[in-house]
């Protein structure tokens, strides 16, 4: 039985990571986009590229520029120099030297985007596809369609919520909390769009009190609305665990996308505040963090859903025991093919990671992305 070259691995990890670069990118929306509780016109992405020996990893966040300035004056430093393979390594050093900055917010988007560089250049060091360097649990991971902006009239609303579904996308989200007395009617809308077969969810993105929130659940219910997100504002667990014990049968409370490090994730879920528990990794300090908040839902066996950025959460939700989906948001969908090479699209409602290619088998596009440089 042939053996493991022990000499190759061995040389390969005396690799230390050699440079650290950081790009911000802007990219205007289709056009005025908005939720229950924000509007918003651009969406800007934080690109971080590690090097070690031949090989460069690719990781990224979205979110301010500041991220990328943060990156550039105070993480770069901390990692250049360390072991390209001891990701952990890296990961505990930068948040060791952020005490003093605070954890949540642009930091932790800072983290997560040379988190996910680092393991996507330990990736193709080991010439192993991501996914099979965490240990693949599942072949690919189900989407589910993500828009239905409140700003969009009822035929945009149909349009997109209806091509998912004649995509094969098994669930589609709409936003819903701006305008409370349409909201109905906008549902009912989007329900006809897609017919009975696909699962609607609806995204409230904390607009409603609470009960508000519990009289709209009903109607929701009658529509067949299997996903309610964010029914109140995600700091509100006793709020969302009274929504979570008294929503209809067959709807699910989901909320989550907000936090920053373990012990956000670990309070929601002692407070069986949700059914559904969302995670970002490119909020909560990367890959890295985002599969200890998989652990915790494994553990208390909640399953756990990840809140946009289809192509950097794909890998590591492949891994993931407790897993529901991805969301699939255009936004984000639009700028990774805009700005990637080998971004993944589903087949089938289903996301599958190329095993032909090692790393997350991303690249930049270097041409795309200096036009949109922030």
């Amino acid at each position: 039985m042939p053996g493991l070259n022990i000499e190759t691995r061995v040389a390969k990890t005396d690799l230390p990571i050699l440079k650290v670069e950081v790009g911000a990118y802007t990219l205007p929306t289709d056009g005025a986009e908005s939720d229950g509780t924000l509007e918003w016109s651009s969406t800007t992405m934080v690109v971080v590229q590690a090097y070690a020996g031949k090989q460069q990893g690719l990781g990224y966040t979205y979110g301010d520029v500041a991220t990328a300035q943060l990156i550039h004056h105070r993480l770069a430093g901390i990692v250049v120099g360390r072991e390209a393979l001891d990701v952990g390594g890296s990961w505990a050093a930068m948040r060791h030297a952020i005490r003093n900055l605070g954890r949540p917010g642009i930091v932790s988007m800072a983290i997560a985007a040379v988190d996910g560089a680092l393991w996507d250049l330990k990736a193709k060091i080991l010439d192993l596809p991501l996914a099979k360097l965490l240990g693949m649990v599942r072949p690919g991971v189900e989407v589910y369609g993500s828009g239905g902006f409140t700003s969009y009239s009822t035929n945009q609303l149909q349009r997109q919520l209806g091509g998912w579904a004649g995509q094969g996308i098994s669930a589609v989200k709409m936003k819903i909390g701006r305008d409370p007395e349409r909201d109905c009617e906008r549902v009912r809308a989007a329900r006809a769009a897609i017919g009975d077969r696909v699962a609607l969810y609806v995204d409230a993105n904390g607009a409603y009190t609470r009960k508000q929130a519990l009289a709209m659940a009903e109607r929701f219910a009658e529509l067949n609305v299997t996903w309610f997100e964010e029914p109140v504002t995600s700091d509100d667990l006793s709020g969302l665990r009274l929504l979570r014990d008294r929503a209809p049968a067959g709807m699910e409370i989901a909320a989550g996308e907000y936090g920053y490090d373990l012990p956000y994730f670990e309070r929601m879920l002692a407070a069986e505040a949700v059914d559904v528990q969302q995670a970002d990794a490119s909020r909560c300090a990367g890959p890295t963090e985002f599969l200890r908040v998989g652990a915790l839902c494994a553990a208390r066996n909640v399953p756990m859903s990840a809140h946009t950025a289809p192509a950097l959460h794909l890998a590591p939700c492949c891994s993931l025991d407790r897993l529901r989906n991805i969301e699939y948001f255009p936004d984000h969908v639009r700028f990774e093919q805009k700005i990637f090479d080998g971004v993944a699209t589903p087949r089938h409602g289903v996301l599958y990671p190329d095993l032909s290619r090692p790393g997350n088998g991303l690249e930049l596009k270097a041409k795309a992305a200096a036009r949109l440089a922030a």
